[in-house]
C-alpha cells in the first residue's frame, strides 16, 4: 500500500521529459543528499533531547524544560551555540589529519545511514551486497577516531584513541558474526531481501533460539561499538578529560557529537532491520484482521519506531550500569561474546539445515 518506488519512478520519468538524463540524475543526487543531511541533523537533535529526558527520568529530575515548550528547543539552542563557537587552531598538531578526522567520522555514519531501509522504495543505497557494504563503511569511523587522538599531540587523546581502536576493532567481530548469523538465516545480503523475508514473521520470532542469542550479543556489541556507557572507556571523563576529542572545539567537536548520536540510531536501525522486520508491520499468522490493521501504519513509522525503542534500551544501559575497566571490556568480548557467537553461528546453520525454525 505504501510503495514509494512508484513515486520516485514517476519523478525520474518527469525529469527525463524536460532535461537530459545526466542532468536529471545530478538533480536527483543533490536532492537526496540534501534530504539525507536534513534528516541526519533532525535525528541528531531529537536524540540529544531524547537522551537528556530519559537520563533525567532515571535520575528523578526534569531535564531540559526552559527553552521552548517542555524544553523542545534546547537542542536547537545548543546547536546554534556550537555553530558560532570558534574553531581553535592548536600548535604542534598535525594540521591536516587533525582537521580530517571529524570528517571521516561523519562520512562513516552518513554512508551507513544511507543503507537503512526507511520503507518500501525509500532506501538510498540498495544492492545485493548491502549488508557487506554496511559493515565495510561503518568501520571507517575508527580511522577518524585514531587520527583525532594521534594528531592532537596530547597524551590523553592518544590513550583515548588507542582504547577506542582496541574496543571498536574487538567488538566489530561480535557485530559481524551476529549479522552473519542473520544473513545465513535470511539467505541474502540484500537489505531489501532481508526485510521482505520477514513479511509474515519477524526473524526474532521465526529464527528460534539462535536469533535471540544473536540479538542480545548484537545489542551489547553495538553499545560498545558506539562508545557508549558502560563501554565509554575512550571518553572516560574522570581519567582522560574528554578522550580522543579533548582538543576539538566548535564545529569540529560538533561533528564527533553528532556522529555519536547518529551511530546510536544506525546501530538501532540495523537491529530493527535484522531482527524486527525493518519497515515490515507486525504480522501474526492466522490473525488476518489484526494484520490488515497493522498494514495501514506507514512503513517509515514502523522503522523509526522500532529504532527509537531499541535506542531506549541502549540509553537505559548507559544510565544503569557503571563503567567497566578496559581489561573487563576486552575480556567480555574475547572470552565470552566471541566464543558464544561462533557457537551460535553453528547452531543457526543446524536450525537452517534441519528446518527447525518457525
Amino acid at each position: 500500500m505504501y510503495d514509494f518506488s512508484q513515486v520516485t519512478s514517476w519523478i525520474h520519468e518527469l525529469l527525463l521529459t524536460i532535461m537530459p538524463e545526466w542532468l536529471a540524475v545530478t538533480i536527483e543526487c543533490v536532492a537526496i543528499g540534501l534530504i539525507l543531511l536534513t534528516v541526519y541533523a533532525l535525528l541528531a537533535l531529537f536524540y540529544i533531547y531524547f537522551e537528556r529526558k530519559v537520563c533525567a527520568a532515571f535520575q528523578c529530575r526534569l531535564g531540559p524544560n526552559r527553552v521552548g515548550p517542555f524544553g523542545l528547543l534546547q537542542s536547537f539552542a545548543d546547536m546554534f551555540k556550537m555553530l558560532i563557537k570558534e574553531i581553535i587552531r592548536l600548535k604542534n598538531t598535525d594540521r591536516f589529519l587533525f582537521a580530517l578526522a571529524p570528517y571521516l567520522v561523519i562520512l562513516a555514519s552518513m554512508l551507513s545511514f544511507a543503507v537503512l531501509p526507511w520503507g518500501e522504495g525509500m532506501q538510498i543505497i540498495d544492492f545485493n551486497i548491502g549488508i557487506f557494504f554496511l559493515i565495510a563503511v561503518s568501520s571507517i569511523g575508527v580511522l577518524g577516531i585514531l587520527l583525532a587522538g594521534w594528531s592532537s599531540n596530547n597524551k590523553f587523546t592518544l590513550i583515548g584513541a588507542l582504547r577506542s581502536g582496541a574496543q571498536m576493532v574487538s567488538y566489530e567481530l561480535s557485530i559481524g558474526l551476529s549479522v552473519l548469523t542473520m544473513v545465513a538465516f535470511a539467505g541474502t545480503m540484500s537489505v531489501t531481501g532481508i526485510v521482505e523475508a520477514q513479511a509474515n514473521m519477524w526473524f526474532i520470532f521465526s529464527g528460534h533460539i539462535p536469533a535471540v542469542i544473536a540479538f542480545v550479543i548484537y545489542l551489547i556489541a553495538g553499545t560498545a561499538e558506539t562508545n557508549r556507557g558502560p563501554f565509554d572507556l575512550p571518553e572516560a571523563e574522570s581519567e582522560l578529560t574528554a578522550g580522543y576529542h579533548t582538543e576539538y572545539s566548535g564545529l569540529h567537536f560538533g561533528y564527533f557529537y553528532l556522529a555519536e548520536y547518529l551511530n546510536l540510531f544506525i546501530v538501532s536501525g540495523v537491529a530493527a532491520l535484522l531482527f524486527f522486520g525493518g519497515w515490515q508491520p507486525l504480522h501474526i499468522p492466522g490473525w488476518e484482521s489484526f494484520n490488515n490493521v497493522m498494514a495501514y501504519i506507514p512503513p517509515t513509522v514502523w522503522f523509526v519506531g522500532k529504532a527509537i525503542a531499541l535506542s531506549f534500551i541502549i540509553i537505559w544501559f548507559k544510565w544503569t550500569f557503571p563503567r567497566l575497566r578496559i581489561d573487563q571490556l576486552l575480556n567480555l568480548e574475547w572470552k565470552y561474546l566471541l566464543p558464544i557467537n561462533l557457537f551460535n553461528l553453528v547452531l543457526m546453520v543446524i536450525v537452517i539445515v534441519y528446518q527447525l525454525h518457525f
